[in-house]
């Protein structure tokens, strides 16, 4: 199995090359950048660095969020595309689900969580169990403090993951003092490698038909379709 992974579902860009089943090599940063222009550069680079040539490719695993949702189509429509073209199959892969592997060793549950603004987090609860992360508790978008009070109530040891940990940090500590594990900065980055890994066994998705994982519409929709309901009401 050849695989190549693409996440640019957050500010980290990475993508991964898997062959035979194991890492070839990865490219990964975590800068402000346009990832359209940045994306198929790093894979070209890694792909020569490799001596890998697309057409050895057996399919393509890309990060569908939640997340950015500029950064979620670019990965998204760089990867059907490029398995249209090659006419391999393509996965997606929840980018939560992504993180939770920085802490696949962690006894307790883990909480993959990326900042979806107005006190608000894209979030999921998951447990390790027999080499895979299983969801606790569906992922969701929700108040911060609805997704700390719900822990509380689970009163169990939970790591939380985060790029946006910092954001969030005094109120995790707040509400669940000790409970509460929080890593070093390292572990709060998704590794491309680790959704190649994610994506391996998964099965393929009809390629016109994988969707986003965006778990709420964009702002401009949610606000057309209010404003469309009030109209609507006041006609």
């Amino acid at each position: 199995m050849n695989l190549l992974a693409i996440d640019t579902s957050n500010q980290t860009m990475g993508v991964a090359v898997l062959r035979e089943n194991q890492i070839s090599g990865e490219i990964m940063t975590n800068i402000k950048k346009n990832h359209s222009i940045r994306l198929m550069p790093a894979v070209e680079e890694l792909m020569r660095e490799i001596s890998m040539t697309p057409e050895e490719l057996n399919k393509i695993v890309v990060a569908k969020g939640p997340g950015s949702y500029t950064g979620v189509r670019i990965g998204l429509t760089t990867a059907k595309t490029m398995a249209w073209a090659l006419n391999i199959p393509v996965v997606g892969v929840s980018s939560l689900e992504t993180l939770t592997y920085q802490a696949q060793f962690f006894p307790g549950y883990i909480c993959p969580f990326f900042d979806a603004r107005r006190g608000r987090v894209f979030a999921g609860i998951y447990q390790w169990d027999r080499n895979k992360p299983v969801p606790v508790f569906e992922e969701a978008n929700m108040p911060m403090e609805d997704l700390l009070n719900k822990l509380v109530e689970e009163q169990k040891d939970v790591l939380f993951l985060s790029p946006d940990i910092g954001l969030h940090k005094e109120m995790i500590k707040e509400k669940l003092g000790v409970l509460a594990q929080i890593p070093e900065e390292v572990y709060h980055l998704a590794r491309p490698s680790h959704l190649a890994l994610a994506g391996m066994t998964r099965k393929a998705e009809e390629t016109h038909l994988l969707e986003p994982n965006y778990l709420r519409l964009a702002e401009a929709e949610a606000n057309w379709l209010k404003q469309k309901k009030e109209n609507g009401q006041n006609g």
